[in-house]
């Protein structure tokens, strides 16, 4: 078989709410026809993102073709969850004609490359590019990167403590494996600010990965797939913090957790306290769904860091219970009853 007749597959990665799923509801909408399927892995219990997609409302979007991984990281779980997921799409009478994969914010996207080596699927599959998703604003406002005078200054006063960051070792992954990087959320961002980040991720890139700026995750489909990359054959040229390390990596620097609402007052007032709570605590990402007293469409919550945005975005099904739920993200340590009392809710 050769590599034009093997099924392409793109993996879209980057740090919690980057824009990854907004990118791949783009995708659907601008599909043209292609037959997709999507592979959507989740970084806590609750399955915000494979429903976001579920719910974009376009033919090409069926729920057979959105298989999810809810188990945190891809990357960990290759030959138990990846493969065998993979192998089921390859499989079918009518198998899709481009895989799109969607890791958790926090996975790192060597090990998925490495799993399309495996003999079951090499044949048959090819990484036709790993697309990088990066919060533009994030960066340029200096999250996944350490203060070096204040490290420094640490480290004069205790030469054992462990400088390690977690957030700038995932994002230098990610980045460091792309194909193309997508900067995104340009329209939160001023010509100084898009400068700024954009500096950062020009040195942390590869030479021949390819930047380009985006709003919203739009992204002309053309621009993204068809790469060509074969980044399964090329896995030397994308080094890892974790190469030559065997088994799993862990995620013991961050925490997840869901907190559900028996009421809620309003959706205005919940995202005030969650902005308060956010400010008091390490809380990276804040992500799910709520049942507004008297609407009958669901309404949409996501933030990231400081930054929150609400909207309907479906019709609440006939058949589905309807709740109020949001999935916590954030640093190691986190005060999970404090927070959940905070906010008026209940950790389930």
């Amino acid at each position: 078989m050769t590599l034009t007749s093997k099924i392409p597959a793109t993996v879209v990665t980057g740090f919690l709410g980057a824009g990854k799923t907004t990118l791949i509801r783009h995708l659907i909408e601008n599909a043209g026809g292609r037959r997709f399927a999507f592979v959507i892995n989740e970084f806590g219990d609750l399955g915000v993102d494979k429903e976001l997609i579920k719910g974009c409302g376009f033919e090409d979007c069926k729920d057979e073709d959105i298989v999810e991984l809810a188990n945190g990281c891809i990357c960990c779980t290759v030959a138990d969850d990846f493969l065998p997921t993979i192998q089921s799409l390859i499989d079918r009478e009518d198998p899709p004609e481009h895989i799109i994969i969607e890791t958790s914010g926090l996975a790192l996207p060597k090990p998925l490359i490495k799993a399309f080596t495996w003999p079951e699927v090499k044949t048959r599959v090819t990484v036709d590019g790993v697309v990088a998703v990066i919060d533009g604003r994030a960066v340029a406002d200096g999250r996944f990167a350490d203060d070096p005078e204040a490290v420094a200054a640490q480290r004069e006063d205790d030469p054992n403590l462990d400088h390690e960051n977690p957030l700038e070792e995932v994002f230098e992954e990610q980045i460091l494996a792309a194909d193309m990087i997508v900067l995104n959320k340009t329209d939160l961002m001023d010509e100084a600010s898009q400068s700024a980040a954009r500096g950062i991720v020009d040195a942390n890139r590869r030479d021949a990965t390819k930047v380009v700026m985006a709003s919203g995750g739009s992204i002309d489909p053309v621009a993204l797939l068809g790469l060509g990359a074969a980044a399964e054959d090329d896995l030397d040229s994308r080094p890892s913090h974790h190469d030559g390390v065997d088994g799993e990596h862990d995620h013991d620097d961050f925490d997840t957790f869901t907190v559900a609402f028996d009421s809620l007052a309003s959706p205005e007032a919940l995202e005030d306290m969650l902005k308060q709570t956010v400010a008091r605590h390490d809380i990276l990402r804040v992500k799910g769904f709520l049942d507004i007293p008297g609407k009958p469409m669901r309404h949409v919550v996501q933030g990231v860091g400081a930054r929150f945005e609400r909207y309907f975005d479906r019709p609440w099904a006939a058949d589905e219970t309807r709740r109020s739920e949001l999935v916590v993200i954030g640093l190691k340590g986190l005060d999970v009853d404090t927070i959940a009392a905070e906010l008026g809710g209940r950790v389930i």
